[in-house]
């Protein structure tokens, strides 16, 4: 019967591993003393016969496809005959004292799979193996979105779970490396104890981890020698949560930077050590920020407004804020209040909140008591309207007991402007 061109191969490749084991087999009866081959490696037969015969076998196939494709069925079936007839005779009398190998189409019995090889990582695999392959998604080598890794991250995961905002972490490009190298448990989860037992909330860790995620980096006996610094300084541990929460990145700086700011102030403004201690818990920004603006503001008070050191000392312990307000808002709001308003300087440092306030606000609502002839800022005269009640009333109650007017006349006048 002849062989079709699919089976050829599978005729090839049965032959070929019947030389194979009569080559193994030859070898072993005469190898010499002292020499073994190892089963998982496979050399080169010696024999010439068998190197012939594999080099004569697959020309023999090559010879069969072409010839396939020139003659008619049955010359076919004549050729592959005669070769079979020359080529095979010892190979078949060699194979009779083997067993029969089995097919390549028939499963394997569950007895045999117990004597089978074990699987390399290198063994090839069929096309339908790999289909049937399910892979993890490979991680990007790079991206511009930590979105990209949390999937492949515990550690984001985690950070995630706390709160801590990605998106905005992800906009420094060395933040980012530096989250993806940590290991949750090695490295965050100390600091994340550190600052629970320092007093900060579960729901503001997040927040924290978010604007200082550079305290990763930290060493943990560096944050304790910079708390024990602080409450040797009379901060409380409460004072101290608070100025973390609210400036997170003071743990951030050394002792010397620290104890620098706090002598800064403290010689400046002329300040007792405690009224120096409660200027900066009410404003611990003042020992993370910059100086620069601080000192312009105290050239302005005391140059350009005409404010006295002592009234400049009274006014930023009541609003410390007005130590880092932008310069340009403290001249605006200081020429209204002064020049149209002509509320004078020893009023103003009793009420320095107006500083705080927006000016347009200020503005609305003293054209408003002008329009009623109710704009009267002197207390030793009659129809006195406090500047502290002006800038922090809501408008019901300054309309109410201030105006003496609606909150519907407010608004008409308004529009008015």
């Amino acid at each position: 019967m002849a062989l079709s061109a699919q089976q050829i191969p599978r005729w090839f490749s049965s032959v070929k591993l019947s030389s194979f084991i009569t080559a193994t087999r030859l070898r072993k009866r005469f190898q010499r003393p002292g020499k073994t081959l190892s089963h998982r490696f496979f050399t080169q037969p010696q024999l010439s016969s068998d190197n012939c015969f594999l080099r004569c076998g697959f020309k023999t196939y090559r010879t069969s496809s072409l010839w396939n494709r020139s003659q008619t069925t049955s010359s076919n079936s004549q050729e592959i005959s005669s070769v079979q007839s020359t080529l095979l005779p010892a190979v078949n009398a060699r194979s009779q004292k083997t067993q029969k190998i089995p097919s390549f189409d028939s499963e394997p019995s569950e007895e045999g799979l117990d004597d089978l090889p074990p699987l390399s990582p290198l063994q090839p695999v069929s096309e339908e193996e790999a289909v049937q392959i399910i892979a993890d998604p490979p991680l990007p080598p790079s991206s511009f979105t930590l979105r990209d890794y949390v999937d492949h991250s515990e550690t984001l995961q985690k950070l995630v779970l706390l709160g801590v905002d990605l998106s905005k972490i992800e906009k420094h490009p060395d933040a980012a490396n530096l989250l993806l190298r940590l290991d949750f448990e090695k490295d965050i989860k100390q600091i994340l104890l550190f600052l629970k037992d320092l007093g900060i909330e579960d729901n503001q860790l997040g927040t924290f981890f978010t604007k200082n995620y550079a305290i990763f980096s930290e060493d943990l006996e560096n944050l304790k020698t910079r708390v024990a610094y602080l409450q040797s300084k009379n901060f409380s541990k409460a004072d101290i949560a608070q100025m973390v929460r609210n400036a997170p990145f003071l743990l951030s700086f050394s002792v010397e930077r620290l104890d620098n700011r706090l002598g800064f102030f403290q010689k400046e403004l002329e300040l007792s050590v405690k009224k120096t201690r409660d200027l900066v818990i009410r404003l611990p920004r003042l020992l993370t920020g910059s100086l620069e603006p601080v000192k312009e503001n105290m050239k302005v008070y005391r140059l350009e407004l005409g404010f006295k050191h002592n009234e400049i000392q009274h006014m930023i312990t009541k609003i410390p804020k007005m130590l880092t307000a932008n310069k340009r808002k403290l001249t605006e709001t200081f020429d209204y209040v002064h020049n149209v308003m002509r509320v004078p300087h020893h009023i103003i440092v009793k009420f320095p909140q107006v500083f705080n306030t927006r000016l347009f606000k200020v503005k609305e609502r003293h054209l408003f008591l002008t329009y009623l002839g109710r704009a009267q800022y002197d207390p030793a005269k009659p129809n006195y309207i406090s500047l502290d009640k002006l800038v922090s009333m809501p408008d019901e109650i300054f309309c109410e007991e201030m105006a003496k007017a609606s909150v519907q006349d407010f608004e008409k006048f308004l529009k008015t402007l």
